[in-house]
């Protein structure tokens, strides 16, 4: 039987339920295994926690250090969160030649170009499963199941919080406010949602999943970034009228040009099988070479679905070290160099809404514009006004269109006079 030594640091909902699973399964995993999983240090700042777990008094600790320095530790498992306290904390392991294990999406996002490197001057490994989709097993399958395969798109329903949002919105006809206090209530939502509901959650792991599909260095910061805050119930029931759904996607595509990377609400065919992963599930689409189209689906967050990602990959991480393996440099360093494009040169099909002025020829002149910027029109609903007034829903369906052109006329077509209020345009995702 092998023993493996690992420190925990940080004992909140993912570390407390990593805790709770080792004790709980610690013979079933050496059965299924032959790993035997040693707690031999978990850390966290509030003392409360030994006694909430009923830690051993020589296993417990609050300081991290006490993990980091301990020289029979051979994996530690980082689950602080944040990236300031985290990214000093792995370095400092990595430098101790400990491997590594965490779920810090952000910490990877940000900071890959420097860890990654360490990695391979220590020749130390690095398990990150939990970054991406909690308990599905999305970068095992990129890694390991499509080694021998090339990844050309990935398309993602990646944060539980929005999902649930526009679930909520859809099924209900609620605003976005009324389904955030929802989530708020059910726990699905942080007291502050920004990093989900601007979709910077969503951007952290499409950043990672497209650096490891493509091996080549992404920039998260010239990933495109929307949120749903501005989603309203109209554009979703007039949507569905064309038969789609509304979901926030992340999306990695390789072209022959480069690769682009973007994260904002899309609408998807009702017969999409994204289209029926509601709630806080997760779900993610790899479009490759060989094995084409395939998709995995689960919970994408909570304590025990991320918690047992991380398990599997303390015991993937032991069974190398613990046998006489190669190391792989390669793993941690992109090989290719892939351009980024910029998300102007994206193309897809759109969905309009104007607030328009119901008199002959406005329809026409709107015609004008879109074809001027080479958008052809699909379709045409003119709905019938929602308050008393003159000005009346004219909702449109394109075919496709690069967005740079569809940005330009529309900003055109707001400045008519004879179109007033709000105004919204949705991107289309074909499969």
């Amino acid at each position: 039987m092998k023993k493996v030594n690992i420190g925990i640091l940080g004992l909140g909902t993912i570390g407390s339920g990593l805790y709770r699973l080792i004790m709980k399964n610690r013979e079933l995993i050496r059965n299924k295994s032959g790993i035997d999983i040693n707690i031999k240090k978990a850390s966290d700042l509030n003392p409360e926690k030994k006694d909430e777990l009923n830690i051993d008094d020589g296993v417990f600790t609050t300081s991290s250090d006490d993990v980091v320095m301990d020289d029979e530790i051979d994996i530690v498992v980082e689950l602080i969160g944040g990236t300031a306290v985290a990214r000093d904390l792995v370095k400092k392991a990595i430098e101790r030649k400990k491997h590594i294990v965490t779920a810090n999406k952000a910490l990877l996002a940000r900071f890959k170009n420097e860890i990654f490197p360490m990695l391979v001057e220590n020749r130390v490994e690095l398990g990150c499963e939990a970054s991406v989709g909690g308990g599905i097993p999305i970068i095992r399958t990129l890694k390991e199941a499509l080694v021998g395969d090339s990844i050309y798109k990935i398309v993602g329903i990646l944060n539980g919080t929005t999902n649930f949002i526009l679930t909520k919105m859809v099924k209900e006809g609620i605003d976005f406010e009324s389904a955030l206090r929802t989530a708020q209530e059910m726990g699905f939502a942080e007291a502050d949602p920004t990093l989900d509901i601007s979709g910077g959650d969503a951007k952290h792991k499409i950043t990672i999943l497209a650096s490891l599909a493509f091996n080549t260095d992404v920039d998260m910061d010239r990933v495109y970034t929307e949120g749903i805050e501005s989603i309203e119930p109209k554009d979703i029931r007039f949507s569905m009228e064309f038969g789609f759904v509304l979901k926030l996607l992340a999306i990695a595509e390789k072209k022959d040009s480069g690769i682009m990377v973007r994260v904002h609400p899309a609408l998807i065919s009702s017969s999409s099988p994204l289209a029926a992963v509601n709630w806080e599930d997760n779900a993610i689409m790899v479009y490759s070479e060989f094995l084409g189209k395939s998709m995995y689906y689960g919970k994408g967050a909570g304590a025990k679905p991320t918690s047992s990602a991380v398990v599997a990959n303390i015991v993937d991480i032991a069974l190398k070290i613990k046998s006489n393996y190669e190391y792989n440099s390669k793993a941690y360093s992109f090989f290719n160099n892939l351009h980024q494009l910029d998300f102007n040169e994206s193309e897809a099909r759109y969905y309009f809404r104007f607030n328009a002025l119901d008199r002959p020829g406005i329809l026409s002149k709107i015609s004008g514009i879109l074809g001027k910027n080479n958008i052809s029109i699909a379709s045409v609903i003119q709905k019938e006004s929602e308050e008393e007034g003159e000005y009346v829903p004219l909702v449109m369906l394109t075919h496709r269109a690069l967005e740079a052109n569809v940005k330009k006329a529309f900003e055109e077509i707001v400045n008519l006079k004879e179109v007033k209020g709000d105004n919204k345009f949705i991107r289309v995702i074909d499969e």
